[in-house]
């Protein structure tokens, strides 16, 4: 059979992905991944290089991901909504990765980020220059708060109906991954005996959370 480098790649990032998630940068090993994806350490250097350029493209791809799944309807918050948190219930593990990176202080917003997955022909090679590589995933969210923006207060300007419109967003956002960040808290709060009851019931209230925000951002009640 011949070598496909492409499924070989996408083998590498899900086992990435999987011992990240579980194990942080610090406590990941490229051996592991390298078995779990049924490929050798070479190759991991070669398409992806060193460890840290692996988790920064791993962490990139679930923001890109998310940021493709966000889809909030201003005309109907709370199916966007409902359907944002499924995403995230479904996928759970871009909430570890962005609390490993925190805690590490790795990945696309370090000092470094520059020249994250700049090693995709080799290990030695050296990072060109360019836009941020944070660019497309900032401009595919201003996007999103633009369209909101559109539904703002109208007696407010532009600028301001598009500053309500990133809160708005973020703070959504906020709303529904912080369920998935603490779980073990959600579920001790709400007295529930299950995660999934837990995650239930959260479900409801952020969406009925959002349909207030919005209904504030819509009537100039909205802040930055």
């Amino acid at each position: 059979m011949a070598y496909d480098a492409e499924d070989t790649r996408r083998r590498i990032f899900a086992a990435a992905a999987a011992e990240f998630a579980e194990r942080g940068l610090a406590g990941a090993r490229v051996d592991r991944i390298a078995r779990s994806a049924r490929a050798n350490k070479q190759a991991i250097y070669l398409y992806f290089g060193d460890k840290e350029r692996l988790f920064t493209a791993v962490v990139r791809a679930k923001l890109e991901e998310v940021g493709a799944a966000l889809s909030i309807d201003p005309d109907d918050i709370a199916a966007s909504v409902g359907q944002l948190f499924d995403w995230h219930r479904e996928h759970p593990e871009l909430i570890r990765l962005l609390l490993w990176e925190a805690l590490e202080s790795a990945g696309p917003t370090g000092p470094d980020s520059e020249h994250a997955g700049a090693a995709a022909g080799g290990r030695g090679d050296a990072p060109e220059p360019g836009p941020s590589p944070d660019s497309g995933l900032r401009d595919a969210f201003q996007e999103k708060a633009a369209h909101l923006a559109r539904a703002g207060d109208q007696r407010a300007s532009k600028d301001e109906r598009l500053r309500v419109a990133q809160d708005l967003l973020f703070s959504v956002m906020s709303l529904i991954s912080w369920n998935f960040a603490v779980p073990r808290t959600c579920r001790a709060t709400l007295g529930e005996e299950t995660e999934a009851a837990a995650l239930d019931r959260r479900r409801t209230a952020v969406i009925e959370a959002a349909r207030t925000l919005a209904a504030a951002a819509a009537d100039g009640r909205g802040g930055a």
